[in-house]
């Protein structure tokens, strides 16, 4: 009984913190009043400033699904462009100038539901190689963290009874987007340092997580029924009550355009959960590479943590078993290319900072910050001398580029080593680090070729 009296006051806090609500609205219709939707064109009600869902230039995650349904219904798409605040419902779906929200919770009743197109998660974020400190809310040494958490919603709850609610860096619930957005501020401002953990929505995290030049973590929070705390949840389509049988043609839609939605969905970075739980695409533990995920022309240039191409022109694509025939047969270099975690430049300088201990294959060479898009010419000189250095001017010495799972730089480190400077016999190894642990491989500590002081990044 705990559980249901909590579950409205948790669909009031997703109203104004999931990409789309019913905040507002008056109750459902009472009674059928027939089906209105417009038959020549998909009408969408979206916020336009509100990534990753969605904005008035097309470049949100929702925008890119209302097109797919759009193509399949072979309609063309058109938006009422509405923020999510107060009203949303009220002055759009009720009032028939559209026919379609975009991800509203599958509980939400204001509006009638579609099926879910995706469950995700309340998550844990948090710098990499901090795990020991910051990667489990029931670790003491939570007690020394600064926690970002939006106030109001599931992870609110869970740090009061977790005695704490001293803690807590508060950001505001109820926004209008035009004007503020918490989500990416509290991504940023755990990547700058200026908290330890935030606690916020999956697809927010995930999304903003991938474009911080600070590598950051991703931990699933776990709901406990019993307890109360719920924190996945089911995502649908919302329309208007007394319209099944457009209800019946959009779950058609989804059911067939899934696996493009699912790819969507992890291309902006998207937590997913399957239906035991696990998590799914490119945060879950060893994501692979996609082959939906074409190369770029040139260089990886934002974003570094996302899915990656399955192919490397050029190079050969190991997977871990490869990896190990090459070790034993040919005894390549192993370079991995991870950036170095510098001390959080908005830390008070009276705070310790302890530097994360980076873990990689044995035997690497560990050459940080040489993976981006773009390199300085220091580091470029850099990554130029170490190299030959190290194969001893030998062009056609044996090279593994390496990093992280989902991490483009040893994509880029690869691709440099090939096109910009000669080399031959070039591996690249996406499942990095983690991928090997994973296989129950043994990691050492990885220690850096020491670089000049100056050289902080690229």
């Amino acid at each position: 009984m705990r559980l249901r009296r909590r579950v409205p006051a948790l669909l009031l806090a997703l109203a104004f913190w999931l990409p789309a609500t019913g905040a507002g609205a008056a109750a459902p219709d009472e009674a059928p009043l027939g089906e209105t939707v417009d038959r020549t064109t998909l009408r969408v009600c979206s916020d336009p400033a509100y990534l990753p869902f969605s904005n008035d230039q097309g470049q949100g995650f929702e925008n890119r699904i209302a097109a797919l349904l759009a193509d399949q219904f072979e309609l063309p798409l058109a938006y009422v462009w509405y923020p999510q605040t107060v009203g949303l419902v009220r002055n759009t779906l009720r009032a028939r100038l559209c026919d379609l929200i975009m991800g509203v919770v599958t509980a939400d009743e204001l509006v009638q539901n579609s099926n879910p197109y995706y469950r995700s998660t309340y998550v844990l974020l948090h710098r990499e190689g901090e795990e020991d400190r910051f990667g489990d809310l029931a670790s003491p040494l939570a007690r020394l963290a600064r926690i970002g958490v939006v106030a109001g919603t599931p992870p609110a709850d869970l740090l009061v009874r977790l005695g704490l609610t001293a803690n807590q860096h508060p950001y505001q619930l109820m926004t209008d987007t035009r004007v503020a957005q918490p989500g990416p501020q509290m991504v940023e401002d755990l990547a700058e340092g200026r908290i330890d953990m935030a606690l916020l929505w999956g697809p927010i995290a995930g999304y903003w997580a991938m474009r911080q030049e600070v590598p950051l973590r991703m931990v699933p929070l776990e709901s406990d029924r019993r307890a109360g705390l719920r924190f996945d949840f089911r995502v649908s389509l919302g329309i208007r009550h007394g319209e099944p049988a457009w209800k019946h043609r959009l779950n058609d839609a989804l059911r067939e355009l899934g696996p493009q939605i699912d790819t969507i969905l992890d291309e902006f970075g998207v937590p997913r959960l399957d239906n035991r739980g696990r998590l799914q695409g490119p945060w879950a533990e060893a994501a692979l590479p996609s082959a939906t995920v074409p190369e770029p022309d040139g260089y990886r240039m934002e974003a570094y943590r996302g899915p990656v191409p399955a192919t490397l022109r050029g190079a050969t694509v190991l997977d871990t078993s490869g990896l190990r025939r090459l070790i034993a047969e040919q005894q390549p270099l192993l370079v991995d290319v991870l950036p170095k975690p510098r001390r959080p430049p908005q830390r008070d300088p009276g705070q310790l900072w302890v530097e994360p201990v980076r873990q990689h294959l044995p035997g690497s060479v560990w050459l940080p910050n040489t993976g981006y898009g773009e390199l300085s010419r220091e580091f470029a000189g850099y990554f130029r001398r170490e190299l030959e250095r190290l194969t001893d001017g030998d062009r056609t010495k044996p090279l593994v580029f390496y990093c992280d799972p989902q991490c483009w730089m040893s994509w880029n480190a690869a691709r440099r080593a090939i096109e910009e400077l000669g080399y031959r016999n070039v591996y690249w190894y996406p499942e990095g680090a983690v991928g090997w642990r994973s296989a129950g491989l043994p990691l050492a500590e990885a220690h850096e070729v020491p670089m000049p002081e100056f050289l902080a990044k690229p």
